[in-house]
């Protein structure tokens, strides 16, 4: 059975979904961040410019939508979603610095550091950073999983071994010739990770078992890997106004990226097999998954 059929034979509408937990996600960030206007001004505007500057709170959905594959409620999701956000977010500006990538725009609009300067940009990552931590800790506690756990698992994820290893390894290939192995890992760890976390993370909000734990352990590593696929292919096949940001800076960069490597129909094909297996990840819930699958196929369909 396709995606798309499975979708609507469920009835499930994606759009609606994604525009109720965007809607609640910012609310609930806004929420749990410092104001614009408490001192240091400066850093909570920067904050607040690449938080809210309009992106598609795909993370915070996740945890939503896996925590309801649990049976879970979105008020006990909701602070770990944010908190995903805020370490996404804090990723990218960091990622878009001259130091780094070197990128002008982000979702359309100018780079933090474009706006606030190098330096606010930096602190702003960090306060990002640390502001999940914090906004973590709102969360209940779980009979199945404590607030220790809770923390691992967003600091394991964010860490020197996951996401900053795979921006580690990027920075070091780029110029040189790198293996579609290498090239694995790189995405494991700058995208896979994260998503995967988010994915943990709402199941652990609606205490699931073991068994829901490791599948949503498996259907977030292969759409995260399917994510950033998909990402390679946009950068090479999309406008700049088309993503929001700018378009054939990979190549440009001498990153490797899929297409490069493998050819962009053999990348097309990866990405369709990563998240068939996303799918049969699903199958203990029984159909009880309906977000997580219109998730993915919304994610690989995306045009942007």
């Amino acid at each position: 059975m396709s995606a798309s059929r499975k979708e609507n034979k469920s009835g499930f509408n994606l759009q609606q979904f994604l525009e109720r937990s965007t809607v609640s996600v910012n609310t609930a960030l806004d929420r749990f961040l410092p104001s614009e206007k408490t001192k240091p001004v400066t850093i909570h505007k920067a904050m607040r410019y690449s938080l809210f500057a309009g992106g598609k709170r795909m993370r915070p959905a996740l945890v939503l939508a896996s925590a309801q594959a649990c049976d879970g409620r979105d008020s006990d999701a909701m602070p770990l979603a944010c908190a995903v956000e805020c370490i996404h977010t804090y990723s990218l500006i960091h990622d878009d610095l001259p130091a780094m990538d070197n990128d002008d725009f982000r979702r359309g609009k100018p780079t933090n550091h474009k706006v606030f300067g190098e330096g606010i940009a930096v602190l702003a990552g960090d306060a990002l950073l640390t502001q999940a931590f914090e906004i973590a800790t709102l969360s209940a506690g779980w009979p199945r999983y404590s607030h220790r756990d809770i923390i691992l698992e967003i600091a394991k994820a964010s860490g020197s071994l996951q996401l900053i290893a795979g921006q580690v390894a990027d920075l070091e290939g780029e110029g040189k010739k790198t293996s579609a192995i290498q090239l694995k890992y790189i995405h494991e760890r700058k995208t896979s990770a994260l998503l995967c976390c988010s994915a943990r993370l709402g199941g652990m909000s609606a205490n699931c078992s073991a068994t829901q734990l490791a599948a949503l352990t498996s259907f977030g590593y292969h759409v995260g890997l399917a994510f950033q696929v998909i990402d390679d292919i946009l950068d090479v096949t999309q406008t700049s106004e088309q993503l929001g940001k700018t378009a054939g800076k990979d190549t440009k960069a001498q990153k490797a990226t899929y297409p490069s490597i493998v050819g962009l129909e053999r990348s097309r094909k990866i990405a369709a097999e990563l998240t068939g297996k996303a799918f049969d990840a699903l199958k203990p819930f029984k159909g009880r998954a309906v977000a997580l699958e219109a998730l993915a196929n919304y994610l690989l369909k995306r045009d942007r």
